[in-house]
């Protein structure tokens, strides 16, 4: 646990001097764009939180040096395999520059590099005759960091209200670390209970006030250690499901394959193209409904982060099963379908205004 304080305390440190000296770097770090079709907040704030993640997880891994030299020297080398994916991620948040198409390279390109320097490779996924076909090494390079790749940008796509995406990934490592606790997978446990440390320790600024954002660099980052600390359980440990890390990570996928749906063959439009339809835009506009029409700051914010909570309940409806079931497919699979039923019906019932009532939230001096 001590490594869980020591990401917390830094990451949290780390993130309040950003924070604090905002006005130092807001040329470059601060979004200011309060008019976009994917933007909530109420005022100009920095998008560079992951930094305070990154340090804070190299920082707890130095205190592993001595005692657990080869869990530091994991964490480092995994780190160190991020860094193209988190780079791309910040260049982007400093200079909006970087296009999505460079920093899904980017990220593959990440998780290449793990590939080769760490074996973290997709090697089966429960369906025998798939599993045949990635023994082919590579079939099993291609899937790896197509995989990779997709699941950062998955988290980056839900990165879009204070809390979401932070709370999402905290709920997520700390899966990762009880299914490795089970096993005694000693560099997976440490650098997912760091990683809970880090993300906490930056939650507390973004949640619910929204003093600092993830950015691209923190939502790829994270997205890059959730996928690799999986498949490594996963290729590691026959025990574990490759169910197990679908459905923990359902909802980021189902959103994302959904929303290429959706652009796609329902509405005709480029899937790389944002817009706002997307189910946690849907939850802030059409279930919050106490702060409609509110021009303040402060109640803008608040609706906000009021958001996130629906949000962190539907993907708790992934991880709790997950964590629960992760050595029984057929379990797995069950909720993986499950999971789809729920979020396509939530989705249904609020584009065409039939969300059931005990799902609206109206204030009581905002009753229409």
């Amino acid at each position: 646990m001590l490594s869980f304080a020591l990401g917390f305390l830094i990451s949290l440190l780390i993130t309040l001097l950003i924070v604090r000296y905002a006005h130092l770097h807001e040329k470059f770090s601060v979004d200011s764009d309060l008019g976009g079709v994917q933007k909530f907040h109420a005022r100009p704030v920095p998008r560079v939180g992951g930094i305070g993640i990154l340090i804070g997880l190299v920082g707890a891994a130095v205190q592993l040096l001595g005692p657990y030299p080869a869990v530091a020297h994991g964490i480092f080398a995994l780190a160190a395999c991020g860094l193209p994916a988190f780079a791309s991620g910040l260049i982007e948040d400093l200079t909006k520059r970087v296009t999505p198409s460079a920093r899904l390279l980017a990220t593959m390109s990440a998780a290449a590099i793990a590939y080769f320097a760490l074996h973290i490779a997709i090697v089966r996924i429960s369906v025998p005759p798939l599993d045949f076909v990635l023994s082919y090494a590579a079939v099993s390079f291609l899937v790896t960091v197509l995989a990779v790749a997709a699941l950062a940008n998955a988290v980056n796509i839900i990165d879009g209200f204070n809390g979401l995406a932070s709370m999402v990934a905290l709920m997520m490592f700390a899966s990762l670390a009880y299914v490795a606790f089970r096993l005694s997978d000693a560099v997976v446990l440490s650098t997912a209970l760091i990683m809970m440390g880090a993300v906490l320790g930056f939650f507390i600024w973004n949640f619910p006030a929204g003093l600092i954002f993830l950015g691209d660099g923190g939502a790829y980052f994270l997205g890059f250690m959730l996928a690799e600390l999986a498949i490594a359980l996963v290729m590691r440990h026959r025990e574990v499901s490759a169910w197990y890390p679908v459905l923990l990570f359902v909802y980021p996928i189902f959103e994302t394959c959904f929303s290429i749906y959706r652009k796609k063959f329902v509405r005709g439009m480029s899937p790389g193209i944002p817009d706002g339809v997307h189910l946690h835009m849907l939850v802030y506009k059409r279930l919050m409904r106490w702060a409609v029409g509110t021009k303040t700051a402060h109640e803008l914010t608040r609706r906000n982060s009021f958001t996130s909570p629906y949000l962190w309940l539907l993907c708790l409806i992934g991880v709790i099963p997950a964590t629960l079931f992760w050595q029984h497919t057929v379990h797995l699979f069950v909720f993986v379908v499950f999971f789809a039923v729920t979020y396509v019906w939530l989705y249904v019932s609020i584009v065409r205004f039939k969300s059931p009532r005990w799902l609206v939230y109206r204030h009581q001096g905002r009753r229409r």
